[in-house]
């Protein structure tokens, strides 16, 4: 999976892809070097980063997955926000990456109206701006599989079936 972050504050690439030329150019040299999958993100979710508006990422991320669509290397968009989801999924996206599981109202129903789609579930224990105050388990793996038991099974109830789940190592 090839990483596309258009934010001027990712944690991965420090910023290095905000424009769009530069995202499509940088997407383009991950297909060369072998990715066989794209995730594009519009949001940063570095441990203290700040919520953009529904409307500045879609304005991220959607002509940077457009662009994309003729190389037909399929396409990721790594999103907790319902509305970026649905833009995303109607511009061709084929599977939503969520750092919150589809926790946001309305994700739930957004896939489920889309569920040809894939998902990657992601475990985080409180949002960017606090998943590393103090997070605390008493027992990491049962908490993380009875969290990914509840909401794959959630996901396979409204009909989707190929779900991906990220324990999100780093994320509380």
């Amino acid at each position: 999976m090839g990483i596309v972050n258009v934010t001027p504050d990712s944690f991965s690439d420090g910023g290095l892809y905000l424009s769009t030329q530069k995202a499509i150019a940088h997407a383009r040299n991950l297909i060369e070097e072998g990715a066989d999958i794209l995730d594009i993100g519009g949001e940063s979710t570095r441990p203290g980063s700040q919520a953009v508006s529904i409307n500045e990422e879609i304005d991220r991320v959607i002509p940077v997955l457009e662009a994309l669509l003729s190389t037909g290397t399929p396409i990721s968009i790594d999103t907790s926000k319902p509305q970026v989801m649905k833009c995303a999924i109607e511009a061709g996206a084929f599977m939503i990456n969520d750092v919150n599981a589809l926790r946001s109202p309305g994700a739930l129903e957004i896939v489920a109206e889309n569920n040809h789609v894939r998902v990657c579930l992601m475990h985080m224990q409180g949002t960017p701006q606090t998943m590393q105050t103090n997070p605390s388990y008493k027992d990491v793996v049962l908490e993380l599989l009875d969290f990914f038991i509840e909401k794959v099974g959630r996901a396979k109830a409204i009909g989707l079936h190929d779900v991906v789940v990220d324990p999100g190592f780093g994320f509380g």
